[in-house]
């Protein structure tokens, strides 16, 4: 493979692939929403008062947005976990109920969209991946529940007593793993980032804020069919304070992911890189990670190294010229990386950032994966640096190709192509 094939245009398959996933997912919820909007249009509400309760739910839910971190899998689980209960809802203070699945997603949709008015007024609105998610999930929920309940009668079948709660569960559970997949499928679309390691950050993500929403759903639904509506702001305030919890957590590690940013900065600071090369370097590991299969806790070591990895630099006397430590003997880049990582030893970041540190110099054959993606995609930035003049980023993949034999994993230089074929930011001196 030559370097101008690497970096050239996206292939024409693989963007109609792409173009034809999110057709076929908005295409399904555009149906759905229609199909539920015109019946209950045409036949009016059923049982209004229970619709207006949880519309309410799923409305305050949704304006329960405010604070939102950017990145968050789910801004609003107040109003997941309410329209999740209303699609598994089979009686109302033990008489069974008859929306049905059509005007669960019209009554779902309504509210959330009520709810939203004033973030999209602020310019905070949800994304339209996420509303279309919402009423597939939703309608995945209720064409599983709805019918079975009215013609077998869940009850009769499973009895009063603990089947059916677990019979929920499973349908939330299930409910669940269908909007992982659609989440994975719309970020594999967007991103064109390999479809497992995109499942298996849902999954994880799941079961956080995730369980929490199905459990919350489970209780509500089972709350109301024997408490009737009073049971709805009994088990929201639960959520409601696992939500906060979340959000100081996630503020918490976003905090600490901008102090180790401002740490790594120190070296541009200091003159010994060029301006951006960290954050370069960070952004340009992480889609290598992620084409290579990494995901979760591997991506956030991998993240944190590629800021400090040439924190080290800063225990030298003379500045290594534009920072391009890719160009020095071997030697003396491990003197370097053995400095970084004591550096980085001394932050309290897991041990695990300062082993990739340390060993990014190492032969790749020695090094763990994350130590050779960053050991090639630092080669990677200060070569098209070098190159900005002539044949610039091919140039520099063409060098990289020429040390696979010791100095980079072809895999990871491999990767590294296709990510910039795919038109990934291009690390170069501009920062």
């Amino acid at each position: 493979m030559t370097a101008a094939a690497s970096l050239g245009a996206v292939p024409a398959r693989r963007r109609r692939t792409a173009s034809h996933t999110v057709v076929a997912v908005y295409g399904a919820a555009g149906l759905l929403t229609a199909a539920g909007l015109c019946r209950t249009l045409w036949y009016g509400v059923a049982e209004p008062r229970t619709a207006l309760a949880f519309g309410v739910l799923i409305a305050v839910g949704e304006l329960a947005r405010w604070g939102a971190l950017p990145g968050e899998r789910e801004p609003a689980p107040l109003g997941a976990a309410g329209a999740l209960a209303y699609a598994l809802l089979g009686e109302n203070a033990g008489r069974p109920t008859g929306h049905g699945v059509l005007q669960t997603i019209a009554v779902v949709l309504a509210a959330g969209l009520a709810g939203a008015v004033p973030h999209v007024a602020r310019g905070h609105g949800p994304g339209l991946d996420h509303i279309v998610r919402r009423i597939l999930a939703v309608g995945f929920a209720a064409a599983c529940f709805q019918p079975l309940y009215g013609v077998i009668h869940l009850r009769e079948r499973f009895g009063e007593g603990p089947g059916y709660a677990v019979l929920l569960l499973l349908l939330l559970v299930l409910t669940a793993l269908c909007d992982a997949v659609l989440a994975a499928l719309l970020l594999r679309a967007r991103t064109r980032h390999p479809f497992g390691p995109l499942l298996r950050e849902e999954l994880r993500a799941m079961l956080h804020i995730g369980s929490a929403v199905c459990a919350t759903g489970a209780v509500i639904a089972l709350g109301v069919a024997v408490a009737g509506l009073w049971a709805l702001p009994v088990f929201c305030v639960p959520l409601l304070l696992a939500q906060l919890s979340f959000r100081r957590y996630a503020a918490v590690r976003t905090t600490y992911t901008q102090t180790i940013a401002s740490l790594a900065r120190a070296t541009e600071i200091a003159g010994y890189t060029p301006h951006g090369h960290a954050r370069r370097v960070a952004e340009l590991s992480c889609a290598v990670g992620r084409e290579l299969g990494l995901s979760g806790p591997e991506l956030t070591v991998l993240e944190y190294a590629a800021l400090m990895h040439d924190i080290g630099q800063l225990s030298l006397v003379d500045p290594v010229p534009d920072g391009a430590t890719a160009r020095l003997p071997v030697v003396e880049q491990r003197r370097i990386a053995l400095l970084g990582g004591a550096v980085v030893r001394q932050t309290g970041v897991p041990s695990a950032v300062a082993l990739v540190v340390e060993r990014q110099a190492d032969p790749y054959r020695e090094q763990p994966l994350s130590a050779r993606i960053v050991r090639a995609v630092n080669a990677y930035d200060d070569l098209a640096g070098e190159c900005a003049t002539a044949s610039g980023p091919l140039g520099a993949l063409e060098r990289l190709r020429l040390g696979t034999a010791y100095d980079y994993q072809p895999e990871v230089v491999e990767s590294l192509a296709r990510v910039l074929s795919r038109g990934a930011p291009n690390p170069g001196r501009a920062g």
